[in-house]
């Protein structure tokens, strides 16, 4: 693998190399009708640690987490920082339920660590971490939805407390013909034709972008710049 692939400070892949890592894997998935699970975590209150620690303390967090992380997930997962304190890990083969009990104990043994360090500087802190898991085909029937479901676990569990992973969840689905023109549905039906996805998989990449355009608080991660709103 490329050096570029991977993080200098973690030694974990890079975002880049994780994407065309989930891509591989789900088309393999869809090809064997095979189970595929992906987890998204990311530090609790980082920017506070960075603030208290500085940026040595903070990379030393990173660099523990990144750590026992991959100590505890091994060989049944591939491994990501996939920007800033973000962290994800791909599961092939693998049920939604056995992947959330991998990420659970990875989160314990953060919450149990007392020092973090990443070689050059030791810190003695209390970290958390939060995250959320969603799986391939009980979760979404595509790459996008599949990103978008784990995303909304991570959201959730944010909003529920911290310090926890949360499995995804069905969705609420509204009708949509009330709220957009004639028009705009024969536009969008032949947008979807054209693409070769549903129309309600468009509406919600959407409103997505949408609400990063407008730096909404939810969750959803900005694929392009790796970021999110809320810590």
């Amino acid at each position: 693998m490329a050096n570029n692939a991977l993080d200098p400070l973690t030694g974990l892949l890079r975002r880049e190399a994780f994407d065309e890592a989930l891509h591989a894997a789900f088309l393999k998935a869809s090809q064997d009708n095979a189970p595929l699970a992906l987890a998204f975590f990311d530090i609790d209150r980082f920017l506070q640690a960075n603030d208290i620690y500085g940026q040595q303390g903070g990379d030393a967090i990173l660099a523990t987490i990144a750590d026992i992380a991959g100590q505890i997930i091994g060989a049944r997962g591939q491994l990501s920082r996939y920007g800033g304190d973000e962290f994800a890990c791909l599961f092939e083969n693998t049920e939604r339920e056995q992947a959330f009990l991998v990420m659970e104990q990875v989160r314990a043994a953060v919450e149990a660590l007392e020092q973090f360090t990443n070689g050059e500087t030791t810190i003695d802190a209390k970290v958390t971490i939060t995250g959320g898991v969603a799986a391939y085909p009980i979760d979404g029937s595509d790459e996008n939805e599949l990103f978008r479901k784990a995303d909304g676990a991570l959201y959730r569990a944010k909003m529920t407390g911290r310090n926890k992973f949360v499995l995804a969840v069905e969705e609420r689905m509204i009708p949509k013909t009330a709220h957009f023109t004639q028009t705009q549905l024969e536009r969008l039906s032949e947008l979807a034709g054209e693409q070769g996805v549903s129309e309600a998989v468009l509406l919600r990449e959407a409103l997505d972008d949408l609400l990063v355009k407008y730096k909404h608080n939810f969750l959803f991660f900005d694929r392009m710049k790796g970021k999110h709103t809320i810590s």
